[in-house]
C-alpha cells in the first residue's frame, strides 16, 4: 500500500499518554504494516532497524504489547483496523483488475447511452478518482504531515480544540502549515509550548512569534533628564563627607578674618 487514511483525533485520543519516542515507534510501525500488508514480525531487534529506531527496543515493546494482538501460530503482532485496510485494499484492487479485463469501465456518449472502451485502462488499479483538472481528491481525514516528536500534544489539542471552539477548525493543510511555522520559531529559539499558550489564552487561529519585552535603556530621555537622588551621586556624598570632617577655623583666625573685612570697608 502506498497510501492509507489517518483519522487525527482517534490517533491523538488513544496515544496520548505515550511519550514522544512510543508515539514515533507506533506511527513508523504502522507505516511498516501497511507498506508491507502483513503482520509484524516477532523479532523486536529485526523491527528496530526496520524502522531506525535500533537504540529503542524497549518502546517498540510496548508499543506492541499495547496496541496490537500476538498471534501464536503465526510469530507476529496484528492490528485489526490494519487487517481490514489492508484486505478491502486488495479487494478494491482484484475488483479494477477483473474490470480491466473486460475492456474497463463503460463510459457515458453524448446521447445517454453506456459503451463498452476498446482498449484496456492503463490507470493504476489502486488510483484514487481523480477530478476534471487530474489532481488527486483527498480525504478529509488524511494527513499529509507527522506531528513531530517535541510538539507538546496536551497543548497542541488545546489549540485545535480552541479552533473549533471558535469555528475556525483547521484542516490538513492547515495544519502542516502550522507545524512548518512551529519549527521555524523552535529553530530561531522560541518555546513551542508558550506560543501555542498565547494563541489559546487569546483566542487566535494563527501562531505568532513571542515578542521580548524591550529592555530599560539608560539613555532613554526621561532616565537623563531625571536628576538622581542625592544619596546616588558619588561627588555629593564627597563633599558632605568632606563638610562633616573638617576642621572649624580657631578663634584668632576668625578675629583675623574680621579685622580683614573691616580694613576692606574703610578703605
Amino acid at each position: 500500500m502506498h497510501y492509507y487514511s489517518f483519522h487525527v483525533s482517534d490517533y491523538i485520543h488513544d496515544t496520548s499518554h505515550l511519550s514522544p519516542m512510543e508515539d514515533l515507534a507506533f506511527r513508523r510501525l504502522l507505516d511498516l504494516y501497511y507498506t508491507s500488508e502483513k503482520p509484524i514480525p516477532n523479532r523486536t531487534h529485526e523491527v528496530a532497524r526496520r524502522i531506525r529506531l535500533p537504540k529503542n527496543e524497549h518502546d517498540i515493546s510496548t508499543v506492541l504489547e499495547e496496541f496490537f494482538m500476538f498471534d501464536i501460530q503465526g510469530d507476529c503482532w496484528s492490528h485489526k483496523r490494519c487487517d481490514e485496510t489492508i484486505e478491502a485494499y486488495k479487494a478494491k484492487a482484484q475488483r479494477n483488475r477483473e474490470v480491466g479485463k473486460l475492456g474497463g469501465r463503460p463510459k457515458a456518449n453524448p446521447n445517454g447511452n453506456h459503451e463498452e472502451t476498446q482498449t484496456v485502462s492503463k490507470r493504476n488499479p489502486n488510483q484514487e478518482p481523480i477530478t476534471i483538472n487530474h489532481k488527486p481528491i483527498k480525504s478529509a481525514t488524511e494527513v499529509a504531515v507527522c506531528l513531530p516528536d517535541w510538539m507538546p500534544m496536551e497543548t497542541w489539542d488545546a489549540f485545535l480544540a480552541m479552533r473549533k471552539k471558535i469555528k475556525k477548525p483547521a484542516t490538513d493543510y492547515a495544519i502542516k502549515l502550522l507545524v512548518g511555522k512551529l519549527e521555524k520559531f523552535k529553530q530561531s529559539g522560541q518555546d513551542v509550548q508558550k506560543v501555542l499558550e498565547k494563541s489559546i489564552t487569546a483566542g487566535w487561529q494563527d501562531i505568532f512569534e513571542i515578542q521580548e519585552k524591550q529592555q530599560y535603556n539608560k539613555f532613554d530621555v526621561s532616565h537623563v533628564t531625571t536628576p538622581p537622588p542625592p544619596n546616588q551621586d558619588a561627588a555629593l556624598r564627597k563633599i558632605e563627607a568632606d563638610r562633616k570632617n573638617a576642621t572649624p577655623p580657631s578663634i584668632e583666625v576668625l578675629a583675623r578674618i574680621a579685622a580683614l573685612r573691616k580694613e576692606i570697608s574703610h578703605g
